[in-house]
């Protein structure tokens, strides 16, 4: 008994030595020790190794071969990390408590455990980082495998012992259950993980959560737009986490992400998914009918994203209950500190609660907040495709009722408005449901308080409904201002140049500043209502608890520091809906304003799909009727524009149509089209149809690209229509040939080079029918005839055509000639049977004959036709090589690259440039300070209210207050009312910031663009530019306040953290490498967030550039029946701006998520410590404040890097005008020191002196030494081929382009020692492409508003306007629309005569001015100029010879070379002469058409 009884002692000392913490403590630090020799000797044999074989050094590769090779290294730093923090923590407690022999054994465990996994994560980085292994040493897995066993027995003993001595360190608990965790880990990296595969992209589990979780993992093969976004096959561990963005941020962190790189959308995301949901509820809705309400278009969009809004909604409802579990808890956590138990471990329970509550709402609040941000970018999405195709279907009076420019708002700011409405769409309930569960915690702790505090609530929420109503008033002013700025705007970019050659830029620059103006009134009264919103409401958490505490007081209910604190916290929680409330209401206003915006544009009218009535192919010989048409462009108006239109047409014939200007030839086409509103008759149509329009529409992109527009290439029909088009010349001198890029309307071609792509395109689709719109006016005689012959006579000599043309030469030919006059069809018939039966076609072919009488001195009609056309082609290959290496006339003359490249994108993070120059803009930064030092004084007022109350209230009935109720209120008041009035202040300062640097960088960057050089507006499309004005300058006018919120963020964490550590100081143990981390995972993830913001706003210029090319190009298209595939293209650009839009979401709650489990473990690990200190140690209502601080630690954390993150990706705004702001400007308008008399020019003698002129310091000549003189008060006309170099000679003249060696003097003064301004305004021009603005009459004859109505008259009579101007009631207040559309090109050109007239320079240019009128109209044109500017020099580029025959000198260029200069007689004499083979060839084509045409009719 006794030995059994000893062995049982003997048993039991060993059981206890065995279980006891100080042999465990050495176990422990021995294993750790054997660790760092592993390392050690590993590091050793390693280095040695490497001495041998350096090749994995230089291998390239920048990623480990091991498996999970992140997971194991980021490990071994978070576990050194850990117990650092521990060992602080065990370090400061136990010195203010002693010390023992276990305390220095346990410090020591720690320090070396620190040591231990520091140099693993050392080693594992320097020897792995680039290593070719695949697998861990095998000593260093076996060392995991041990380690593992290890913790299981640390963790089995401390359970043991806890048993038994009913007590156990806290911190044993934590660094056991750490150890067992993370060996785990290790185990499955170095046994389990497998190999790798070398072009799998590197997983991170502690950064990225699991990469893989079920997904294919994406190879840099494979590039981000061939593959659809992870997250549509994501498993559910990485949907909770959002691991799913792993890889993308990985590779934003290896590299700048490009557009190639960010994955495509999946399923409903896309816009293809969206877009038929949206579009068929809408028809459902509408029950076929055009009408569509802001009701309809929200029950829609709603449908359209509905799986998010369900989703969303639980989340908040979890993330809702969820925060109400801190402030419920805080008085219980109170009354524990204070020693009130009442149950064993309630503290941990405790602990416990606080921490999973605080864990749910962090989940919940970032998937709340990402499937509201993924419900709205799908809305987005399927809305701007409904307004792109309504703007594809607007009949013709539709579109008159909304320009581009508002058409483009639609859908860059309204469509993006209703997006972000998914932020708020929650916050009516939410609020609603806040206020119940606030007054459910309120009356638990203050009674029948509560309902003081339900009435102070609702006091202040009907606050809101006036506030409402004034920021949707300000709001709907803002947005309808901001459209007229717009459309102005659009406007005046797409007439940059005529502007620039007129010197009117500064006048429309003011009409512009004074629309801003207009707008930043509103935009004043918005943001300052908003200033006091945010006093007021600031203000409301503190009247709402002065109302609830003074409620008490009478009442007389006892104010307790827990209840107080509970309250205080539950009005902080309360704070934020009604601090919000405002925000939600604007926005829901906002919102309703878009919604009407676009339901009112969505409800205009169609163009009718039956107005053209399609017969069956092959049904009859008829491809073309119109029986009885009356057609009106204005349904209003009395007299239709077309009236009694009868005829017929069989397939294969050709159909001429001719008239003066302004008689409906174009209009005559649109009935055909369907585009003209028909009041009466019917139209049919049999076949495909083609349409080249008068004024010609390119698209951006290559040259092929617009010829087959959307064919498939047949090599050997397109190389028969370039030769039909004569286009293979223009392609052998163009840098890239066909592949050149076009840019936006073809600024890069000359109108004869837009014109013959034009007619190509039309070729190429090989339809059954086509229509010409006057497409010969464009180009020389020479190339129009090869077209007429090539094309009208040559590809479609079989097809049915009806062609509009000036030309009475290209008459014979047709089968059928319509002759117009006043809307009606005066003649019909062939060539020679009209001729004889009316006056209106004679009148026409007179004036042509009488163009031709001064060709009556040739005599060389017919000998000469061999002359004119070898002379076209002689020296073709000397003729190629010189243009290839002399250059040509392209307006810009890009030869070494494309005119048009990839918008300009920043790469890297935003230079703290940016920001200071941001804040200094205003005031110089001394508003930035005063809004600094009023946060800094609101912080430390509300603290103190706080602290106070905490302070001045007992934590117990039993005990006595330290103050009366009276000074405990007065007090509380007079810091909460300071408090507030520092918020106002603060508001102020941000507000007044805002508006002020808004309109100082709004006016820096206009100054600069439109002092911007015509080279910046040839090669920047308007989209790009339009999305500076319009989006990027919407968020500097409304968001950059972030910035100032940013910092009042890191003051509000700085305040919490000081209440915190004043109660636990040692909080700062964690919090410090907690912030750490959270700045490293901030920097890892802000290297991807920022490529993918700069990516927004590159990726959304394609979008508006697309749409407004689709809204000025809609005929062309609908005639070409392309509207599905420009549908495509349209919706392909959409998924291209919502990709990063999308990912960019998805990055910024990974990255939240992950802050927000850091801060968890700073709170949670604040409240273990209260809990384990002894009772007394600390004073429970100061604790309790603290807790009451630390329940928002997370949420201000949070806020803090989102800020960061929210700021870094909208100050991209700011760059992105900044560098608008630095443009580079043309020479001086005005040089004061050098300005020409006010009577200059007197002479207008022209001197070109050696005159070279290139488009770029590494680009050939295109003008090559010009020298000659253009006598003052002469006509000098100029001729050539097209790239001879005319239209740059004209752009010198006007400094347009600068001489790069030589000068032109005009009388006497060297231009370029001028101003601009002095200069063009001095100068007139008749532009190829005649511009109208919109506006009136008035406006458009006289800009500058310096002449008188009855100088306006007179020249609109002098113009042949005046009649035409008289018939409308408004006369000179005549409405012009956008472009002059209402008004035909051939009267846009003679308002172009009109303004010349009233100008009445001393120099006149006519740049084809005469090219879109008839031979009539044109020779009283050249009557006109004769007469009025008899003495002033009068410089003719033509095409039409004839219009420049009377000239007193003829200018001959070939390949930017003078070849020629001698008045046309002489030159008409020497029948070698170049250009007497160019009259011949006119002559010969005109005179003898009949003959000729007829020939070849047979």
């Amino acid at each position: 008994m006794t030995a059994g009884m000893s062995v049982f002692l003997s048993n039991s000392r060993l059981f206890s030595s065995l279980i006891n913490p100080i042999v465990l403590r050495f176990l422990t630090t021995s294993l750790h020790l054997i660790l760092l020799f592993i390392v050690l000797v590993s590091w050793l044999h390693k280095k040695f190794r490497s001495n041998d074989d350096e090749n994995h050094k230089h291998s390239g590769r920048s990623n480990s071969n091991v498996s999970y090779y992140k997971t194991t290294l980021f490990s071994s730093l978070g576990l050194s990390f850990f117990n650092l923090a521990l060992c602080l923590l065990n370090l400061f407690y136990w010195y203010a408590n002693g010390w023992n022999d276990e305390k220095i054994l346990t410090l020591s465990d720690l320090g070396v455990k620190t040591l231990s996994w520091l140099c693993l994560f050392l080693f594992l980085r320097i020897c792995f980082s680039n290593s070719k292994e695949t697998k861990y040493p095998l000593v260093l897995r076996f060392w995991w495998g041990l380690f593992f066993c290890v913790s299981c027995y640390c963790l089995v003993t401390d359970v043991l012992y806890f048993e038994k001595a009913k007590y156990l360190s806290t911190l044993f608990w934590a660094s056991d259950i750490v150890s067992l965790l993370m060996s785990l880990v290790f185990c499955f990296t170095g046994f389990w993980g497998g190999k790798r595969d070398e072009n799998t992209i590197l997983e991170e589990p502690l950064l990225n959560g699991s990469a893989r979780n079920g997904i294919e993992s994406v190879t840099p093969a494979a590039k981000g737009d061939e593959t659809v976004t992870p997250y549509g096959s994501a498993g559910v561990y990485s949907l909770f986490t959002f691991s799913w963005m792993s890889p993308l941020i990985a590779l934003g962190y290896k590299k700048a992400l490009d557009l190639e790189d960010v994955p495509q959308l999946a399923g409903l995301d896309t816009t293809r998914g969206a877009f038929p949901v949206l579009n068929d509820k809408l028809e459902s809705y509408s029950g076929g009918s055009n009408r569509v309400t802001a009701g309809m278009l929200a029950k829609g969009l709603l449908f359209t994203a509905w799986r998010e809004v369900v989703i969303s909604s639980i989340c908040v409802l979890i993330y809702t209950l969820a925060s109400y579990v801190g402030p419920y808890l805080i008085d219980i956590f109170v009354q524990y500190l204070n020693g009130s138990r009442h149950f064993a471990n309630e503290g941990y329970i405790l602990v416990s609660a606080f921490t999973i509550a605080k864990m749910f709402e962090c989940f919940a609040q970032r998937h709340w907040f990402f499937r509201v941000q993924q419900g709205g970018y799908r809305a987005r999405a399927a809305l701007v495709a409904k307004i792109y195709n309504k703007g594809l279907t607007l009949s013709s009076q539709s579109k008159n009722e909304h320009t581009t420019g508002e058409i483009i708002n639609f859908m860059a700011v309204d469509a993006e408005r209703i997006g972000e409405f998914g932020w708020y769409m929650h916050d009516p309930w939410m609020v609603v449901l806040q206020v119940v569960l606030a007054l459910i915690i309120l009356y638990k702790d203050l009674g029948l308080a509560s309902i003081a505090a339900l009435a102070a609530t609702v006091v202040v929420m009907l606050a809101n409904v006036p506030l409402g109503k004034l920021q949707e008033k300000y709001q709907d002013g803002l947005m309808k201002s901001k459209d007229k700025r717009m459309k102005a705007t659009s406007e005046v970019l797409r007439n940059m140049r005529i502007l620039k050659l007129q010197a009117w830029e500064l006048r429309f620059l003011s009409r512009i500043q004074e629309l801003r103006s207009v707008e930043t009134r509103w935009l004043a009264r918005y943001l300052y209502t908003t200033a006091f919103t945010t006093f007021l409401f600031w203000g409301a958490p503190t009247f709402v608890s002065v109302v609830t505490f003074g409620a008490c007081m009478l009442m007389g209910i006892p104010l307790e520091s827990g209840k107080i604190l509970s309250a205080l916290a539950t009005f902080r929680i309360l704070q934020e809906p009604i601090y919000s409330l405002p925000d939600t209401i604007s926005m829901i206003v906002q919102a309703k304003v878009s919604l009407d915006r676009i339901a009112s544009f969505l409800s205009l009218d169609d163009l009718p799909p039956d107005v053209v009535e399609k017969l069956p192919v092959g049904s009859s010989d008829i491809a073309i009727e119109v029986i009885d048409g009356n057609f009106s462009w204005d349904a209003s108006s009395s007299s239709p524009t077309l009236r009694d239109i009868n005829f017929r047409v069989s397939r294969g014939m050709r159909v001429a149509v001719c008239g003066m200007v302004g008689s409906g030839k174009s209009s005559l086409l649109s009935s055909v089209l369907g585009e003209i509103p028909k009041i009466s008759g019917t139209v049919s149509l049999s076949g495909t149809k083609a349409y080249v329009a008068q004024s010609a529409w390119i698209q951006s992109g290559k040259i092929e690209e617009n010829i087959l527009f959307g064919k498939e290439m047949d090599r050997q029909r397109y190389n028969r229509v370039l030769e039909a088009c004569s286009l293979n010349k223009d392609l052998e001198i163009l840098p890239f040939g066909d592949q050149t890029v076009i840019g936006e309307r073809g600024i890069n071609m000359s109108g004869g080079q837009k014109q013959r792509i034009q007619i190509a395109r039309a070729l190429y689709q090989d339809a059954d029918i086509y229509l010409f719109d006057d497409p010969f006016s464009a180009v020389d005689a020479h190339t129009g005839t090869h077209l007429f012959n090539e094309c009208i006579m040559g590809l479609l000599n079989s097809k049915t055509i009806i062609y509009v043309t000036h030309q009475v030469e290209f008459l014979p030919s047709a089968d059928l000639i319509l002759v117009l006059k006043e809307g009606q069809i005066k003649q019909a018939g062939r060539y020679n049977d009209i001729l004889r039966s009316g006056s209106d076609f004679m009148e026409l072919v007179g004036a042509h004959e009488e163009a031709l009488s001064a060709l009556d001195s040739i005599s060389t009609e017919k000998s000469a036709n061999g002359e004119g056309s070898s002379s076209t082609n002689s020296k073709p290959v000397l003729q190629r090589q010189e243009s290839k290496k002399h250059g040509n006339d392209n307006k810009n003359g890009e030869t070494n690259g494309q005119l048009v490249q990839d918008e300009e994108r920043v790469q890297g993070s935003v230079g703290l440039s940016v920001y200071w120059n941001y804040i200094t803009t205003s005031y110089g930064g001394l508003l930035a300070l005063i809004a600094l030092l009023a946060q800094i004084a609101f912080q430390v007022l509300q603290i103190g209210s706080n602290y106070w109350m905490a302070w001045a209230t007992p934590v117990s009935k039993d005990e006595a207050p330290p103050v009366g109720g009276s000074t405990l209120i007065l007090v509380y008041v007079a810091l909460s009312v300071g408090s507030s009035f520092c918020v106002l202040g603060r508001s102020l300062s941000v507000v007044t910031i805002t508006y002020k640097t808004a309109k100082t960088l709004f006016n820096k960057m206009h100054l600069c663009i439109f002092r911007a050089p015509m080279s910046f507006f040839d090669s920047t499309p308007s989209g790009r530019i339009l999305n500076r004005v319009s989006t990027d300058q919407s968020t500097v006018d409304l968001n950059m306040g972030i910035i100032a919120y940013f910092s009042f963020n890191v003051i509000q964490l700085l305040g919490v953290i000081a209440v915190m550590t004043q109660v636990a100081w040692q909080v700062f143990i964690i919090f410090i490498p907690v912030i750490a981390l959270c700045i490293l995972l901030q920097r890892y993830y802000i290297a991807a967030a920022r490529e993918l913001a700069r990516l927004c706003g590159v990726s959304k210029a394609p979008v508006i550039q697309h749409f407004s090319e689709t809204l000025s190009g809609a005929i062309t298209i609908r005639s070409f029946d392309q509207e599905s595939r420009f549908q495509d293209i349209g919706m392909k650009l959409i998924d291209g701006y919502s990709r990063p839009k999308f990912h960019t979401a998805g990055a910024m709650e990974w990255l939240c998520l992950r802050l927000d489990v850091l801060s968890l473990m700073t709170f949670t690990g604040a409240l273990i410590f209260l809990i384990t200190l002894p009772e007394g140690t600390i004073d429970p209502s100061i604790a309790g404040l603290a807790v009451t601080y630390g329940l928002n630690l997370n949420m201000y954390q949070a806020w803090l890097v989102w800020n960061l993150c929210f700021m870094e990706n909208k100050i991209i705004s700011v760059e992105r005008i900044l560098q608008y702001t630095s443009l580079p400007s043309e020479p001086p308008l005005v040089i004061e020191s050098n300005r020409p008399q006010s009577c200059w020019p007197t002479q207008g003698e022209v001197n070109i002196q050696d005159l070279q002129v290139r488009y770029g310091p590494h680009l050939p000549f295109v003008l090559r030494g010009l020298t000659c003189t253009f006598f003052g008060g002469k006509r000098t006309g100029i001729v050539g081929r097209t790239g001879s170099g005319k239209s740059t000679l004209i752009q010198t003249l006007f400094r347009i382009v600068e001489p790069t060696v030589g000068q032109i003097l005009i009388d006497g003064i060297n231009i370029s020692a001028i101003g601009l301004h002095d200069l063009r305004s001095k100068l007139s021009i008749i532009p190829q492409d005649p511009t109208m603005f919109e506006g009136t009459v008035r406006t458009n004859l006289d800009p500058l508003e310096e002449h008188t109505d009855e100088q306006i008259w007179e020249a609109l009579d002098k113009c042949q306007l005046g009649d035409e101007v008289r018939k409308k009631p408004e006369k000179l207040d005549f409405a012009v629309s956008e472009n002059g559309e209402n008004w035909s090109v051939g009267q846009r050109q003679l308002v172009c005569l009109g303004r010349v007239l009233l100008k009445k320079s001393k120099v006149l240019v006519l740049d084809e001015a005469t090219a879109s009128v008839d031979t009539a109209t044109d020779n009283l044109i050249q009557q006109t100029l004769r007469n009025h500017f008899c003495d002033s020099t009068v410089i003719t580029i033509a095409h039409r010879i004839t219009s420049v025959l009377d000239s007193d000198m003829v200018v001959l260029l070939d390949n930017g070379l003078l070849k020629e200069y001698e008045t046309p007689e002489k030159l008409l004499e020497d029948k070698s002469s170049l250009f007497a083979k160019l009259v011949a060839e006119y002559s010969i084509r005109s005179s003898s058409s009949v003959e000729h045409l007829s020939n070849l009719n047979q």
